[in-house]
């Protein structure tokens, strides 16, 4: 039985700070403003998503891993949040699809990979250790 990886919380809080991060920069540029409730309402359909996606993959066991589980939440949370989106009446025009795919992927999968370098790197066998050993 895997049993729940202790970095879920930190990155579940991770991957909803950076889609409410999306949306308060795309409300900034088309000057919305960033009023909190305007933000999270635009942020609501893609929270959703990544939360559904979080389940579907039950990714407390592997939170960090890029592949799939990283790439299939990213499709997830984009492809999802868009028709939550448009079939909340919002729009879903073909940039806004672009930018959504491409600033999610972004923000959703360079931690992971960051966080796989840095544990890769933690895990692996220090070549200097084995000829001490000796």
């Amino acid at each position: 039985m895997n049993r729940p990886n202790r970095l879920w919380p930190v990155q579940l809080a991770a991957d909803v700070v950076l889609i409410v991060l999306f949306a308060a920069l795309g409300r900034d540029t088309h000057a919305h403003g960033v009023d909190p409730a305007g933000v999270l309402i635009t942020a609501s359909p893609f929270i959703a998503a990544a939360l559904a996606g979080w389940a579907a993959l039950r990714l407390w066991r592997r939170p960090v891993a890029l592949w799939p589980h990283g790439i299939l939440l990213w499709l997830i949370t984009a492809g999802g949040g868009l028709a939550v989106r448009a079939l909340a009446g919002g729009g879903t025009a073909f940039s806004f699809q672009l930018v959504t795919f491409g600033v999610l992927g972004a923000f959703l999968l360079l931690p992971r990979l960051f966080a796989s370098l840095v544990i890769r790197r933690r895990t692996r066998p220090d070549s200097t250790r084995l000829i001490h050993r000796a």
